[in-house]
């Protein structure tokens, strides 16, 4: 569309992430182990910013730094790097940016988080929404006032949630379900809140709540039902090594948007953001393993696998003509500390 709407409006916490990757099993009290590999980065809601962008979309994000170094670092990267518009977000005097320590090994991970409640709310920095296409939200169990004004803009809302450490599973969350175009929770969650005891059952039921109702598997894949089109789709997952699954999710949901933007079919859709998210997890952390259109493209062009060049030729049609430029992974540490010379582009309404 020819317009200056973002593409895509977020809004959360952000984290400075730390990643230890090894091949063992974890550690236990008392013993040190030497790790093969470190990543660190913003992660958290910068996750979905990246991968967002990454996909070319306009990208605007609402959330609060911290005023140290973690703060000024992630800020430097999504702004300066990235190109995400950060004029609703806010730097906190005093309040140090969240830091996560995130050991993966295997399949698996443990995380260890430094923080403190955030200064502002959602609402506070998101008073006035803007006229966003769409926004990706992760529910939480108290509604947010601006996700019902977002809606009466017309942006359309895809939602997530995240895993609850109550273990309740309260289906009053589901009543914000109303506002929103499409659903993206993970098996599990997706079983846990509607009370069902199979991946295909909770769709169903979700199915009738929402009018795209998505259901991420892991190694399984994903399925989906889209009410608008009379579409149902189930894709499998393809055999990508997983170094770190940080942020998986996140590219998952980033993927979707960016094809439903595109316009594109149910099963089309589903494949590229299963797609993406498998690209993701080979690479350390959740923001900077974001794949974009560069990584979906050397993927494509270097596919030799008869059986996936068919179920994946949509692609040929649907990458840009010109990809971007290579990502930026996770660095091991991050650079010195330097002073950006004149205003950012992502700042120019502060």
């Amino acid at each position: 569309m020819d317009d200056d709407r973002p593409d895509v409006l977020l809004t959360g916490l952000l984290f400075y992430d730390l990643v230890l990757t090894w091949h063992g099993q974890p550690p236990t009290p008392g013993e040190e182990i030497w790790t093969e590999g470190m990543g660190c980065g913003p992660g958290g809601i910068a996750n979905l910013a990246v991968a967002a962008a990454r996909f070319g979309l306009r990208t605007s994000l609402a959330t609060v730094f911290g005023d140290d170094f973690y703060g000024a670092y992630c800020r430097d990267v999504l702004c300066d790097q990235e190109g995400v518009d950060l004029s609703l977000s806010r730097t906190a005097d005093g309040w140090p940016t969240p830091v996560t320590v995130s050991l993966a090994y295997g399949h698996d991970r443990a995380l260890v988080t430094h923080g403190q409640e955030p200064p502002y709310t959602q609402d506070d920095l998101v008073r006035d929404p803007p006229e966003a296409r769409t926004a990706l939200v992760h529910l939480q169990a108290r509604p947010c006032d601006w996700l019902a004004k977002a809606a009466a803009n017309g942006t359309r809302i895809y939602a997530d949630v995240g895993w609850d450490p109550t273990q309740e599973w309260s289906t009053a969350l589901l009543e914000q379900l109303a506002l929103c175009h499409a659903f993206l929770p993970n098996e599990r969650e997706a079983m846990a809140y509607t009370r069902t005891d199979s991946a295909m059952a909770a769709l169903g039921t979700l199915s009738e709540l929402v009018p795209v109702a998505v259901v991420t598997r892991g190694g399984d894949g994903a399925m989906a039902v889209d009410q608008i089109t009379g579409e149902y789709a189930d894709v499998p997952a393809l055999g990508m090594d997983v170094l770190d699954a940080t942020g998986a999710g996140d590219v998952f949901g980033a993927a979707f948007v960016t094809a439903s933007l595109g316009g594109w079919p149910l099963a089309q859709r589903l494949r590229f953001a299963v797609l993406a998210a498998g690209l993701s997890v080979g690479h350390h952390g959740g923001a900077p393993a974001a794949p974009g259109w560069y990584g979906v493209d050397r993927w494509w062009r270097s596919l030799t696998d008869p059986e996936l060049k068919r179920a994946y030729g949509f692609l040929a049609d649907r990458i840009p003509a010109d990809a971007g430029p290579p990502v930026r992974y996770a660095p091991v540490t991050p650079p010195a500390p330097h002073t950006p010379v004149g205003p950012r582009a992502c700042e120019r309404r502060h």
